[in-house]
């Protein structure tokens, strides 16, 4: 889960892919944290992408970077304890600190459960990572 969670923090900019019915949603993401062995992300509970995690938890995440590419499936599961959004803040205190506060209400976090990352290249065989 570490190499996963240093390749996120590397590309600074990853996508996120959720579903709304039939259609597929993908929208940038900067904000991953680990939390209790466990790979986290953010939102804030007014937006489209959260709902659309709670109806559907099934996510995909992709990025780029120095010629190597990410895809990581898993299911978004919400933590609305406090030491979670904290440590999410903590690791992300430049970005977040700007949009939310860790009890301003609309602050969520989400860790990433049944994961399976798997990072390609053009030039070697694509490594598994299963969390």
């Amino acid at each position: 889960m570490k190499e996963v969670l240093d390749y996120l923090n590397a590309c600074g900019t990853f996508y996120l892919a959720t579903t709304e019915g039939d259609q597929p949603r993908v929208r940038p993401f900067g904000a991953v944290s680990e939390f209790e062995g466990k790979l986290y992300i953010a939102t804030n509970n007014k937006k489209n992408v959260f709902d659309q995690m709670k109806k559907n938890p099934k996510v995909e995440i992709s990025a780029m970077n120095k010629g190597t590419w990410i895809r990581l499936e898993a299911e978004a599961i919400q933590d609305d304890r406090r030491e979670a959004r904290e440590a999410m803040m903590e690791a992300n205190k430049a970005s977040l600190s700007k949009m939310y506060s860790v009890d301003d209400g609309i602050f969520e976090v989400l860790y990433l459960k049944n994961a399976t990352a798997t990072i390609c290249s053009f030039t070697g065989e694509p490594k598994v990572i299963k969390f």
